[in-house]
């Protein structure tokens, strides 16, 4: 067998890695938006509405549409979720909003409220004007961690509150998950910059990048120097698989594989097997196995250990792999990477079944040739970074209450390092509710 590695950057023209990564889901003209909006019945106590994490008015927002307000069709989204553009294209409205649609109910399909969302949202960024305007200066200044979409959202309430706030970041672009965590071709053309751009607008908010908690600040630090302090440090641990062969060269982990094509300008440049296998059944998973795709890899295979029906992953985004080429093969566990001089050759998995309710993996064993491996088997929130002993830690995760209070007074948490969905969405939630409880908290303490 030929020891030397098959993965390559360039496997295809300029030309069609722009076609590939461009927008996969392009808008909706001022037309189709009309027509579609006229689609909503403006339930009241709409489904919709309560499906959505962050409670947007939808009825309201689609109303502005179908009467040609999209000022006000955007401010309704906006008041709610200021990262209503990113939503409307990350979110997996199948299992939310539309899923709850009640044209479902009538076995028709959904209004696409998504793209309804993304016309007025887009409307609103490319007017460039600001939406919202600051209170008056408290002179109250709170520290946020994290620059994703949970720490984003909080810093836009608490700018709207009149707070300044100070965001630290540790990578070298914000923006978090919406920047390094999705598809490429889900929000292209530097959509999740402008979107900072487009928040931080309003005023009050200092971004500084590449500033680490626990290397070149502690919580400790941050209490003395900020009146509170908001954690949206998310996961930044990965989880292992713990078999033989895991550390050969052409085995990574799935989230970084795609931030390295999120920092490509073109895609031209990151390196793809010809035979590439995905392990695991999440979003993140399929993302990578689709980009794996359209780079140019001949053979994406998407192995997960149980049933289909038990993927996290949404039944759309299962549909857009295998539309994309991807084969997914369930029931299989990886039992060991095999190579040759130290390069990944092939993976060899167990066969399962559900016996009494629960897996079990007794049906022998298959391989699969190889040249690069995808781990897309979980994230972990470290609790590293934090002062142990001082903030409680549950399950995994720093422990709050509904409104994003840890254990620390004055410091709250939100997004993925708390519990909950790992959904943008439900991090615009949590970031959201925590800024109202600083300021509620600072106004309390200090009464004004």
């Amino acid at each position: 067998m030929d020891p030397r590695p098959d993965i390559a950057a360039n496997r295809l023209s300029p030309h069609c890695l722009a076609i590939n990564f461009a927008d996969a889901h392009p808008p909706l003209t001022g037309g189709q938006a009309s027509i579609e909006a006229d689609r909503c019945y403006f339930c009241y106590d709409a489904p919709c509405v309560e499906a959505c994490p962050t409670g947007i008015d939808i009825p309201g927002f689609i109303r502005g549409i179908a009467t040609g307000n999209l000022a006000g069709a955007a401010h309704t989204i906006l008041e709610s979720n200021i990262l209503g553009g990113s939503c409307a294209r990350v979110c997996p409205t199948e299992i939310l909003c539309e899923g709850a649609c009640v044209r479902t109910a009538q076995e028709e399909k959904p209004v696409v409220i998504g793209a309804l969302q993304r016309h007025a949202t887009d409307w609103q960024m490319d007017s460039g004007t600001q939406p919202f305007s600051r209170a008056a200066e408290t002179g109250r200044h709170i520290a946020i961690v994290g620059a994703g979409p949970a720490g984003l959202a909080c810093a836009h309430r608490l700018a709207m509150h009149g707070h300044a706030v100070t965001i630290l970041d540790a990578r070298p672009r914000a923006g978090g998950l919406n920047e390094y965590g999705i598809a490429a071709y889900k929000l292209p053309d530097d959509f999740a910059q402008h979107e900072i751009d487009f928040i931080a607008a309003i005023g009050g908010i200092t971004i500084q990048t590449d500033r680490i908690l626990g290397r070149d600040v502690t919580l400790a630090d941050l209490e003395a120097a900020y009146d509170a302090v908001f954690l949206a440090i998310g996961q930044a641990g990965v989880r292992m698989l713990g078999i033989e062969g895991e550390n050969l060269d052409g085995v990574m982990n799935a989230v970084d594989f795609i931030a390295g094509l999120r920092a490509s300008a073109t895609g031209a440049d990151v390196p793809i097997g010809r035979r590439v296998v995905v392990i695991g059944g999440g979003n993140t998973a399929i993302d990578a196995a689709v980009q794996a795709r359209r780079l140019g890899a001949e053979e994406v295979t998407l192995v997960y250990r149980r049933g289909a029906e038990t993927m996290s992953a949404t039944g759309v985004e299962k549909a857009w792999a295998q539309t994309n080429g991807v084969t997914i093969r369930t029931w299989a566990a990886p039992l060991r990477l095999d190579g040759v001089d130290g390069t990944l050759r092939s993976v060899t998995f167990t066969r399962g079944r559900l016996h009494d309710g629960r897996p079990v993996h007794d049906q022998g064993n298959f391989t699969l040739e190889a040249d690069m491996v995808l781990k897309a088997v979980g994230q972990l929130f470290l609790a590293d970074p934090l002062d142990r002993g001082t903030i409680a830690i549950e399950n995994g995760r720093i422990a709050v209450d509904d409104q994003g209070r840890t254990t620390r007074s004055l410091v709250y948490a939100g997004g993925d390092c708390t519990p909950g969905a790992d959904l943008t969405v439900v991090a615009v939630r949590d970031g959201r509710n925590a800024a109202e409880a600083i300021h509620a908290d600072l106004t309390a303490a200090t009464g004004a």
